[in-house]
């Protein structure tokens, strides 16, 4: 069974899924490699994993969320510099025959992740 990384986005301000988000992989292998970039759909989420098959390997990861883009558009009244704008989440994989799901909830002042499934 090969593993896979999906992820979404929430707007827990809102209570709304958290759509056109850009995001944005790296991985970790003695500096950054940018893997990939999608943006949500409607229901804040990817149309298909963001990396999967034989490029899914154990290793360190970055997914960058562009969320404060997102907000501009949502809460155009935020006051600038937002606090909360470029989301960065380094993760280990460990297990490559996995799924790992690794969503965000954001709002404009507060986010948090987990791994799902």
């Amino acid at each position: 069974m090969m593993g896979r990384l999906t992820t979404h986005v929430l707007d827990t301000a809102l209570g709304l899924p958290a759509a056109g988000v850009e995001i944005v992989l790296f991985r970790d292998q003695s500096g950054l490699q940018e893997l990939a970039r999608a943006r949500t759909n409607a229901d804040g989420r990817l149309d298909n994993p963001i990396l999967d098959g034989d490029d899914f390997t154990a290793g360190t990861y970055q997914l960058l969320f562009r969320a404060g883009d997102y907000f501009r558009l949502q809460s155009p009244g935020l006051a600038e510099p937002l606090f909360v704008d470029e989301v960065v989440l380094r993760f280990g994989v460990s297990r490559p025959d996995q799924h790992y799901h690794v969503p965000l909830l954001v709002s404009p002042f507060a986010y948090s992740t987990y791994r799902g499934s």
